[in-house]
């Protein structure tokens, strides 16, 4: 599977929360089985408990996944992230700094609504029976959190290459379990073959016997 990193996210909202003189954004950054159509390449969902393993990283936020406007981060425990029913829980302690109290001022006014993430899949399921394959992620790194008033990020370059490969992936699979199946049959056939010629010779030697 393709080793790129893929973005994705949507309007799932983001909240301001002042409280002791610190500035908290609170949003989710994936939802659970939300189905979302990638470039019109595939139908995608996140499993819950994709992101359970990941999370326990050093993980980033930022601003519009500008990797120079950093916001928070894990290790620094300035971004929070959980997964509860609803999907991966996402709170940035917003900084004092220019980025941080514009993205403040402009999730208040509305202009920043929504939140992304980028990631990898490292366990997925794909359904190829349907008009549009569906992919299911069930198990991803996790790379950074984003605010961004513009969440939508198909890749669809990526998303073709990622239906492509799982393509050739799922093709080498029935390739290898067709191939086990011939050499399989063809042991037990030569099994068969040494024990109806072992038969032959205990009968031919009774056969013999006085």
């Amino acid at each position: 599977m393709t080793n790129t990193i893929e973005k994705r996210g949507s309007l799932h909202g983001v909240e301001t929360r002042s409280a002791d003189g610190k500035r908290t954004l609170i949003g989710y950054a994936a939802v659970w089985n939300s189905d979302t159509t990638i470039g019109d390449y595939f139908i995608e969902r996140i499993a819950p408990g994709a992101f359970s393993k990941a999370i326990g990283g050093d993980i980033l936020a930022l601003y519009d996944h500008d990797m120079g406007r950093v916001l928070g981060r894990t290790r620094s425990k300035t971004l929070r992230l959980a997964e509860d029913s609803h999907g991966l829980k996402v709170e940035i302690d917003v900084p004092d700094t220019s980025d941080g109290n514009d993205l403040w001022v402009l999730v208040e006014r509305g202009d920043v609504a929504g939140m992304s993430f980028a990631f990898r899949a490292t366990k997925q399921e794909w359904d190829d029976t349907q008009d549009i394959p569906h992919r299911t992620v069930l198990e991803a790194e996790l790379y950074e959190v984003t605010a961004t008033a513009n969440p939508a990020y198909p890749d669809t370059t990526l998303a073709a290459r990622s239906l492509e490969a799982a393509r050739n992936e799922l093709d080498q699979a029935r390739k290898d379990a067709d191939k086990r199946a011939t050499d399989a049959a063809a042991a037990k056939r030569r099994v068969a073959e040494r024990e109806a010629a072992q038969e032959q010779k205990i009968r031919g030697i009774r056969q013999d016997a006085p």
